[in-house]
């Protein structure tokens, strides 16, 4: 079956339908990765968003549920250069296109990925459709694409109720605020018992279970939105309890405490992010997704210093937060899909719980 994706400038590409028969309105982005679609599709960080895959190939290797970030797929769209006929792979559980029906997320395939990445990169991310209806009217149709944003997309993703993942370690308390599995499953290697919180959670509530450490995860959306979430993490910041946050956590730690965010125009999406540390130097390849970033001049120089900046554009990658123990991260050092590059973040965040508890 044919299937149409509109973008809000008007131009249109034509593919064949795949996954679920259906038409909806989202924001179209791109994902660099060349490996990890399944991991894509269900990072939280994408709700409401059609995700445009540059590797030609995808759905070659199947579906592996353990490889799972959460406890379904948020895409709102799957858009592909080459859908895979046959998956191969010992551990697959189902093809990608059965998953995709199961979970009721449309795709479009055969379309030039490389031309849609190009407009994205030209004019910023924008809002789409993909329809398989013929007779689509453009008129109709591009308003309701320039007058799309993407809205209560952390309620939309966090947990209901706290969960705990036991361990012999140091007690974390982990804000869900779009919260990937490896985050949790990462703390919990390393020792860590976990207790995870959903996002709108009072920071006295967090307290009064005398965590040793805090840990703010990654998540969908505006961060300015937040506005209830950004007044509890402000009080978590005034505890004194060591914080490490990710991605929406580390925006939001800078907005708690004065800084500023600003709209990316085709964001960071992808597995090969070079980030550079400023203490050392030294360059790690990093796993990102995000398309809001903190303005650097908005940070105050007696607030905090940067700590990584990104190679390509310069923008900040990682805040130290001056006389505190609270550490922040653009990218995702618990990775999947990516690199394990900067996984030793997690260890440095069990040395500095370590110190303010042995203080």
């Amino acid at each position: 079956m044919d299937a149409f994706l509109i973008l809000e400038d008007g131009q249109v590409f034509k593919g064949k339908s795949f996954g679920a028969k259906k038409e909806v309105i989202c924001e179209v982005v791109f994902n660099t990765s060349m490996t990890g679609y399944l991991e894509v599709l269900t990072d939280p960080s994408y709700q409401g968003q059609g995700v445009v895959m540059t590797y030609p190939l995808i759905g070659n290797y199947g579906v592996c549920l353990e490889d799972a970030e959460s406890v379904k797929p948020w895409h709102s769209a799957f858009i592909v250069r080459e859908l895979s006929r046959t998956s191969s792979n010992f551990r697959s559980e189902q093809d990608l296109e059965a998953y995709l029906i199961a979970n009721d997320i449309p795709g479009i395939q055969g379309v030039d990925t490389r031309a849609i990445t190009k407009i994205l990169r030209e004019e910023g991310c924008m809002g789409g459709m993909i329809t398989t209806n013929p007779d689509y009217d453009l008129n109709e149709i591009l308003p309701k694409l320039k007058g799309y944003q993407v809205k209560d997309a952390v309620k939309t993703v966090t947990r209901k109720e706290k969960e705990h993942f036991p361990g012999e370690g140091l007690k974390v308390a982990l804000l869900d605020l779009g919260t990937k599995n490896n985050i949790a499953k990462s703390l919990n290697k390393r020792g860590c018992d976990v207790t995870v919180y959903p996002a709108f959670t009072a920071a006295e509530e967090i307290l009064g279970d005398q965590p040793d450490g805090i840990m703010l995860s990654n998540g969908p959306g505006d961060p300015k939105e937040c506005v209830s979430i950004i007044e509890e993490i402000k009080k978590l910041y005034d505890s004194d309890v060591p914080i490490f946050a990710i991605c929406l956590g580390h925006q939001l730690m800078a907005l708690a405490n004065g800084a500023d965010t600003r709209k990316m125009r085709f964001g960071h999406r992808g597995g090969n992010h070079p980030v550079k540390d400023l203490a050392t130097g030294r360059v790690y390849i990093s796993s990102q997704n995000h398309g809001y970033v903190i303005k650097k001049e908005s940070v105050p120089k007696n607030l905090a210093e940067i700590s990584f900046i990104n190679v390509n554009d310069k923008s900040i990658e990682g805040l130290r937060y001056k006389g505190k123990n609270v550490r922040t991260v653009q990218f995702h050092p618990e990775a999947s899909p990516g690199p394990v590059d900067t996984a030793y973040l997690f260890d440095e965040f069990i040395e500095m719980m370590k110190g303010a508890k042995n203080a």
